[in-house]
């Protein structure tokens, strides 16, 4: 780990040594913000969420198919193979209890009912992104843990074999059979409780031999995305936070404008936004990410989807771009949310329902 470029005086640090925190000037203007502000920051009633079992327990049509299950964690599946990008279940983030982040509604299926998966996905340490009621349940399942170096330490300390964790550090690449997955740069810090920036954060390059997608994990606009829509691009699938924005912390989160603008350098494809939608993490309105997107996509000429929860699409097919997180009424023939027994053909994986989930 300390032999890693991106380690330098005992600290993982990014190339441009970008400061954590609100920038300086900005302090007054986000307490105002927070204290006063009008934005509505929670939607009035849970979103639309539909449940994808029935879909995910047939094949797909044209060996890709992705499912946004809330804030960044999407199921990827890939020429057969089934990747879980920051898988996070439960009602609230952190360890602070009822002042902990709480989710605006609850993820559209349950971890006991996932299908097999080849690999999880784990972009930072930070709690909306590693979870640790998510990954008690997720750890007896012998899938493969891919991390940005450092990371893997609260996965063994929460029950993962070490056998089943590998550490990455940008531009590092790990085969799992027919599954590459490729640590790349991204700008952002790490740390829960206590110390930062002991352990990396990336994004991902997911490859399956006829497919690649990019996943932003948490990050700013950063000039190495050029570099990486260079060395691995061009991307099917480009899935980039847009949420928990904030002009006073620009220089470690990207929100919906520079998502796009990060989907250029890295050389365009179909864009999906994550990390919003989920939970109350900034001062914007909650739909402010989405809203955004969807009133400047066309104007940037941007290939968008914005799937509802749990609709799982076949990005060749895209799915119709209407704002479906207004009405609370999902624009989709998939079938409905249905709290019922896991169907036929689709394994299960776990043992503890979402309500169950603890952070």
């Amino acid at each position: 780990m300390q032999a890693s470029p991106q380690f330098r005086d005992g600290l993982f640090r990014n190339p441009s040594n970008t400061s954590m925190g609100v920038k300086k000037g900005h302090r007054l203007e986000v307490g105002r913000e927070y204290f006063f502000g009008k934005a509505v920051r929670r939607p009035p009633r849970p979103l639309a969420a539909l449940d994808p079992r029935f879909t995910w327990a047939r094949p797909t049509e044209t060996g890709f198919r992705a499912t946004w299950l809330g804030h960044s964690t999407v199921l990827l599946e890939m020429d057969g193979l089934r990747v879980l990008t920051d898988p996070v279940w439960s009602a609230r983030i952190s360890p602070f209890g009822l002042l902990a982040p709480k989710r605006f509604q609850p993820v559209p299926v349950r971890v006991k009912d996932l299908p097999r998966l080849d690999a999880i996905v784990i972009s930072h340490d930070h709690f909306d992104h590693l979870d640790h009621g998510t990954i008690l349940q997720l750890a007896p399942l012998g899938v493969p843990f891919v991390t940005p170096l450092g990371v893997g330490k609260y996965l063994q300390a929460w029950g993962v074999p070490a056998a089943q964790i590998r550490e990455l550090d940008w531009w590092e690449s790990l085969t799992l059979g027919d599954l590459t997955l490729t640590a790349t740069p991204s700008q952002h810090f790490s740390g829960r409780v206590g110390g930062r920036n002991a352990t990396l954060w990336a994004s991902f390059v997911i490859q399956s031999p006829k497919r690649k997608v990019f996943f932003s994990g948490d990050t700013a606009l950063t000039p190495q995305f050029e570099e990486v829509g260079k060395r691995l691009g061009p991307f099917d699938l480009v899935m980039g936070e847009v949420g928990g924005f904030h002009e006073a912390w620009d220089h470690v989160h990207m929100g919906p404008h520079n998502a796009l603008e990060a989907h250029r350098m890295l050389g365009g494809g179909l864009f999906m936004p994550v990390h919003w939608g989920t939970f109350n993490l900034a001062l914007h309105a909650w739909d402010w990410p989405a809203e955004t997107l969807y009133s400047i996509a066309s104007e940037r000429a941007v290939d968008l989807v914005l799937p509802p929860l749990g609709v799982a699409f076949e990005p060749d097919r895209r799915l119709p771009l209407e704002p479906w997180w207004r009405e609370g009424v999902a624009a989709t023939t998939a079938e409905p949310l249905r709290p019922s027994a896991t169907p036929s053909g689709v394994a299960g994986a776990g043992a503890s329902p979402t309500a169950d989930a603890v952070g």
